[in-house]
C-alpha cells in the first residue's frame, strides 16, 4: 500500500504565490520560505472585518487506534472548496517530539494532507526553534541574575521556569544544574519541558500582535522572592529580547493541501498539557480572507475544544458557526472493551458499548456550549457496513447530524457529504456558552468543568494546590480561566477509565500560573510536561535516500 509520504511526494504542488493569490493575499504580504511555504506579514493585508464562518473540528476521546481528526479537517476543507467556497485551514504545527516518538508525521493522511509534509513535520519555518530560544534565553537571564548578585532576592528553591527543547527526552525532566564551582552558577534543581508545553508557546498562540506578545512575555512569572513576591520576565528585563527572537515566529505560515486549499499552520501547544489550539493570529487571518475557516483543537472535546471555547474564544471574541466531532469505529470498539490487536474483526456489540463516549462529547458541545454539531465518522478500511450503521443510527436517534468521511481514500471528494452537512449547520443560529464564569473561584471553575464537561462528581485539590489557589487569588489571578492538564485517554484523570465514566473525582495535584498566556494550569494525575520516547520510536523508521528525499515519515 502506498504510504502517506509517497502520496505527498508524488503530488505536483502549486507555487506558494499562486496559493496566496487564491485567497486574496497581496504579493507584498508574502514572505516566501522556498517554493511551497511562506510567512504572511499580516500588517500588509487588507484591513477588513472578519466575515468568514469558523468551523471547529474536535473528536471523541482518543485511543491508540487513532481517529484521524487532522485528516478529516483537511478533507473537509477540500470538500468545501469543491463546492466553490473560499476556504482556508488553520492548523497547528507538528512537534518533533511526537514525530520522532509515537505518532510519526502529523500533517493528515492518505489523500487529505497538507504539503510539503516533510518540511511541515520537521523544521518548517523555524517557529519552534525561535520559541525554544526565547524560553531558554529567559532561563539563562534568570540564573545569571542570581549569579550576578541577585538584586531581586530570588529564592533559588522557588524558581518555576524551566528550560525546554522540542524533543521527547525523559532524561531531562529533572536535573541539577549549576555544578562545578562558583564560576558555573548556583547549584539548584532544574528541568526541561517539551517546547510545546512552554508558556512562550501559549503566549505566542494567544497574542493579538507583536505589542501584545511583548506585554504578555513581560507578565510571565518565573520565580518568587524570599518574601513570596512573584518575579516576572519584565522584572528581569528579558521581554524585549525575547520578542525580538519571536518577531518572525509570530507571523502565520501559509502552505497548501494536496488539492491546493490554502492552509495556515502556526503554533502547536499540546491539548493535554496546554490549550491545544493554533495561533489566534492564524485563525483570525484565515477568517479575514475566507468564507469558511476550518480549524482543529487537540485530542477530545473535553481537552482541546473546551480550551478553544473557554480560553481562546473568550479572549478573542471567536464563535464557531459549527463543530465537527470526529469519531471512528475502531475508537468506539476500544471504548467498548476491544483490544487494539482485535480491532479488525467485526464487533457491532462493542461499537454500541463505546457509543456513550461519543454521545457524551456530542451532547457537551450541543447542550453545555450551545453549538451546532455535525458528527463525522472517519471511515477506515476494516470498518463494516453493520458497524457504521450502528454508529449513524445511534447518533441520528439522538438528533445529531452525521456523515461518513472517506477523505483518507478520496480526498475532498470523500468529504463533500460532510461539507454539505456542515454548510447546513453553519446557517443555523448559535450562541456560544462557556462551561464556567471566569469570575468564579479557582476551585469552583474546576468543579464546574468536572461536573458539566467531564461528568465527574467533584474535584479534589491537594494541600499544595489549595495553598496555591489561595495565594493566586490573593495576588489577583483568581479571575483567570483554567487550563486542565490531564490524560487525553479518558474524561477523568485516570487513563484506564474508558468510555463514559461517572462518579469519579478529578484530583488536582498542583496549580501553575501562566500569567502571560492568561490562564491557570491545573495539573492532574501523572501528567508530565516532558514526554519520553517509546521502546521503538518512530525515529527508527525515518531516513533519507541518496537524492535527499525523506523516507519513513508516516
Amino acid at each position: 500500500m502506498i504510504s502517506d509520504i509517497q502520496i505527498a511526494q508524488g503530488t505536483e504542488l502549486l507555487p506558494i504565490a499562486d496559493i496566496a493569490a487564491r485567497i486574496g493575499i497581496p504579493p507584498d504580504a508574502l514572505l516566501p520560505y522556498g517554493r511551497y511555504k511562506a510567512k504572511i506579514d499580516t500588517s500588509c493585508l487588507p484591513q477588513t472585518e472578519n466575515t468568514g464562518k469558523l468551523i471547529l473540528v474536535t473528536a471523541m476521546t482518543p485511543t491508540p487506534a487513532g481517529e484521524g481528526k487532522t485528516t478529516v479537517s483537511i478533507g473537509l476543507a477540500d470538500g468545501l472548496a469543491r463546492f466553490g467556497k473560499r476556504t482556508a485551514l488553520a492548523l497547528r504545527e507538528p512537534s518533533l517530539g511526537p514525530v520522532f516518538g509515537v505518532k510519526g508525521g502529523a500533517a493528515g493522511g492518505g489523500y487529505a494532507q497538507v504539503v510539503p509534509m516533510e518540511e511541515i513535520n520537521l523544521h518548517f519555518t523555524g517557529d519552534f526553534h525561535a520559541i525554544g530560544s526565547a524560553n531558554n534565553l529567559l532561563a539563562a537571564m534568570l540564573d545569571n541574575h542570581i549569579q550576578q548578585g541577585n538584586a531581586l532576592g530570588i529564592d533559588p528553591r522557588r524558581i518555576v521556569w524551566k528550560r525546554c527543547m522540542d524533543m521527547n527526552d525523559r532524561q531531562l525532566r529533572n536535573i541539577v544544574s549549576g555544578l562545578g564551582g562558583k564560576a558555573n552558577g548556583t547549584p539548584r534543581e532544574d528541568g526541561f519541558e517539551i517546547t510545546v508545553a512552554s508558556e512562550v508557546m501559549a503566549v505566542l498562540c494567544l497574542s493579538a500582535n507583536l505589542q501584545d506578545l511583548q506585554e504578555r512575555l513581560s507578565r510571565m512569572v518565573v520565580a518568587y522572592t524570599y518574601g513570596d513576591v512573584p518575579v516576572t520576565a519584565g522584572d528581569l528585563q528579558a521581554a524585549g529580547a525575547m520578542a525580538a527572537l519571536l518577531k518572525d515566529a509570530i507571523l502565520p505560515n501559509l502552505v497548501q493541501t494536496l488539492e491546493g486549499t490554502p492552509a495556515f499552520i502556526h503554533g502547536g501547544p499540546f491539548a493535554n498539557i496546554a490549550h491545544g489550539c493554533n495561533s489566534a493570529i492564524a485563525t483570525k487571518t484565515a477568517l479575514q480572507l475566507s468564507e469558511y475557516t476550518v480549524t482543529e483543537a487537540g485530542f477530545g472535546s473535553d481537552l482541546g475544544a473546551e480550551k478553544f471555547l473557554d480560553i481562546k474564544c473568550r479572549m478573542h471574541g471567536l464563535i464557531p458557526a459549527a463543530v465537527v466531532l470526529v469519531a471512528s469505529v475502531r475508537a468506539l470498539k476500544m471504548h467498548g472493551g476491544v483490544a487494539k490487536k482485535a480491532l479488525a474483526a467485526e464487533n457491532v456489540s462493542a461499537v454500541r458499548e463505546g457509543i456513550p463516549n461519543l454521545l457524551r462529547h456530542a451532547e457537551n458541545l450541543r447542550d453545555v456550549f450551545g453549538l451546532n454539531v455535525v458528527v463525522a465518522v472517519n471511515r477506515f478500511t476494516d470498518d463494516t457496513d453493520a458497524e457504521l450503521t450502528a454508529v449513524t443510527s445511534a447518533l441520528r436517534a439522538e438528533g445529531f447530524a452525521c456523515e461518513l468521511a472517506e477523505v483518507w481514500a478520496q480526498g475532498g471528494a470523500g468529504g463533500q457529504a460532510l461539507a454539505k452537512a456542515v454548510l447546513t449547520a453553519c446557517e443555523r443560529p448559535t450562541q456560544l456558552q462557556h462551561a464556567y464564569p471566569v469570575d468564579a473561584s479557582i476551585d469552583e471553575k474546576l468543579r464546574l468543568l468536572t461536573r458539566r464537561v467531564y461528568h465527574g462528581e467533584d474535584v479534589i485539590l491537594s494541600d499544595t494546590a489549595k495553598k496555591q489557589a489561595k495565594r493566586l487569588t490573593a495576588a489577583g489571578y483568581g479571575n483567570l480561566p483554567v487550563c486542565v492538564a490531564k490524560t487525553q485517554y479518558s474524561f477523568s484523570d485516570n487513563a484506564a477509565l474508558l468510555c463514559a465514566p461517572e462518579n469519579f473525582s478529578l484530583s488536582v495535584r498542583s496549580l501553575k500560573l501562566c500569567a502571560g498566556a492568561g490562564f491557570i494550569t491545573a495539573i492532574t494525575g501523572d501528567i508530565m510536561t516532558m514526554p519520553g520516547l517509546p521502546k521503538n520510536p518512530a525515529a527508527e523508521k525515518i531516513g533519507i535516500d541518496p537524492w535527499g528525499r525523506i523516507t519513513g515519515l508516516f
